[in-house]
């Protein structure tokens, strides 16, 4: 299949179908994702709605080759940028603490619900740019080099930010174990 029938195949198609099934399928990665950016189940909620809302307008931008899901987190990793930017020049910005936020977990099984809460707020304790780069890798299961391309950073960053975090995790589980 040559080159102008593959671009005659995707003109054909309309973009916008295309990235409203992406979107559904990408739906709940998106919405934790953006909870894990905010600290805030409403914050989160209202990102999202405007990562969609980006997506679609942006449609026609889209290229068939690129990776629908890093272009989703990318989407959302700039616009949460620009919405911290806004808020410092408002308010001098902030986040909730995460003790604040009611997580929901739909688990039937109390202790796992127990720990993935627990573990949750030892993520969201991390500061921000530790707590979205172990999201993307561990949570999200991104390789270096895909997480460094979301967030525009050196894939060195990413591997420091994440000995980093799995430091701060290890010393703060070692910590709990002590007290309790």
């Amino acid at each position: 299949m040559g080159l102008g029938f593959k671009i005659l195949i995707w003109a054909k198609r309309e973009p916008t179908d295309f990235i409203k099934r992406g979107l559904v399928k990408t739906f709940p990665r998106l919405h934790r994702y953006c909870f894990v950016l905010t600290a805030d189940a409403s914050l989160a909620d209202d990102l999202a709605q405007a990562v969609c809302l980006r997506a679609l307008e942006k449609s026609d931008q889209f290229q068939e080759e690129t990776n629908f899901d890093r272009w989703i987190f990318k989407i959302a990793q700039r616009l949460w940028i620009d919405e911290l930017r806004k808020q410092a020049v408002r308010q001098g910005g902030g986040l909730l603490n995460v003790n604040d936020v009611d997580l929901v977990d739909l688990s039937p099984d109390p202790e796992a619900s127990l720990l993935n809460r627990e573990v949750l707020q030892s993520i969201m304790a991390l500061p921000e740019a530790q707590r979205i780069t172990v999201l993307l890798v561990y949570g999200e299961g991104y390789a270096y080099k895909d997480a460094a391309q979301i967030l525009d950073i050196p894939i060195g960053t990413v591997m420091s930010r994440l000995a980093a975090a799995r430091e701060k995790l290890v010393i703060a589980y070692q910590d709990k174990t002590r007290v309790g």
